[in-house]
């Protein structure tokens, strides 16, 4: 196991870090598909975190129309993390959206969440992280003790936090943990009402325009170098009544996102074209910087597998810390069957 080389990328100041609502692409408006010869199927998409740079392949795959080509009509809606993703998909309000896949281990092995699973990797390495500020006394995990974070109560940065503490040599009961909203968290950072934040480690160039400081990022992967990053999930309710469509759906989601790291600076305008509060410039530069997490030597050169050893290598880390209630199993929250082949 070896150490990851973190990077940081770019993205909205905070006069632009509004959550703005999906706007629907004119390529995609159409009720009737030239590549199926039908009408569309209606889909709704969650962002994981926002309209940041780091979900843009949303947006391309839309305007680009290779949703419309595979058949679908998408609403892209700006998520809030991983646990509400969850919540809004098998609560029935939307189709698809991706979380952290850690993060979604342990809302299912602790009994927080069921009835989804997972069908391609986003991420084929984690981007959670602690952000601070330079001023802050913070250089090491072991600096975070008496010390006060923000972030969403259901985001995988806080959640992981008690296994990311142990491993880290942290004593979990003395950070202190306050709630921000995913739009504001940054803005908490640079007024000094918290000492650090719950973010990926691509929000470091973002944390250092709002905050007018140098940015200190304590990536968890440095600690816990197995786990993957966001996964696309879906209900298993989906998954199980429409193979095929999670099948085209995924195809043509990961074929926005391989365009995207492709053509990063055309990612970032038509993010810009659909969510007027982006930063194109930014949000190119986070896709530059996620491309080395998208594909790795883990993943070979396929985007999107999921193997199912490294999953289990997963559950069973978070086992031996404790973080885990229930046994699990890869197959429990991966549906093999309909993720990509290596």
């Amino acid at each position: 196991m070896r150490r990851l080389t973190r990077t940081v990328a770019a993205a909205a100041l905070a006069t632009a870090l509004a959550l703005v609502g999906g706007c629907s692409s004119d390529s995609d408006k159409s009720e009737s598909s030239g590549g199926t010869g039908g009408a569309l199927e209606k889909v709704t998409y969650l962002t994981s975190f926002g309209n940041f740079g780091r979900d843009s392949y949303a947006w391309v795959a839309k305007d680009k129309g290779f949703f419309k080509e595979a058949g679908f009509d998408v609403d892209i809606k700006p998520g809030q993390g991983t646990g509400s993703v969850i919540q809004t998909i098998t609560g029935g309000q939307a189709d698809f959206g991706p979380i952290d896949l850690t993060g979604g281990i342990l809302q299912l092995g602790n009994g927080q969440a069921k009835d989804f699973v997972a069908v391609a990797a986003i991420q084929q390495r984690t981007m959670a992280a602690i952000v601070t500020v330079e001023g802050k006394n913070i250089a090491t995990p072991k600096d975070l003790e008496g010390k006060k974070l923000a972030d969403t109560p259901t985001s995988v940065v806080r959640n992981l936090f008690p296994t990311y503490a142990r491993l880290a040599g942290i004593d979990n009961s003395k950070v202190t943990w306050v709630n921000g909203e995913a739009q504001g968290l940054i803005g908490m950072l640079g007024s000094g009402s918290v000492d650090g934040i719950g973010q990926f480690v691509v929000g470091q160039p973002t944390v250092e325009a709002v905050a007018k400081k140098k940015p200190v990022v304590l990536p968890y992967s440095n600690v816990m170098q197995d786990l993957y990053g966001n996964a696309l999930i879906t209900s298993t309710k989906i998954a199980k009544e429409k193979p095929e469509m999670v099948k085209k759906f995924t195809a043509a989601l990961l074929k926005g996102l391989e365009y995207s790291l492709e053509h990063p600076d055309e990612a970032g305008e038509i993010l810009k074209k659909n969510v007027p509060a982006a930063n194109p410039g930014a949000s190119a530069a986070e896709l530059r910087l996620m491309a080395a997490y998208v594909r790795s030597s883990n993943s070979g050169t396929a985007i999107g597998t999921l193997d199912s050893g490294r999953v289990a290598k997963s559950i069973a880390l978070l086992q031996g810390a404790g973080a885990l209630k229930q046994n699990l199993t890869p197959d429990q929250i991966i549906n093999f069957d309909l993720a990509p082949k290596a």
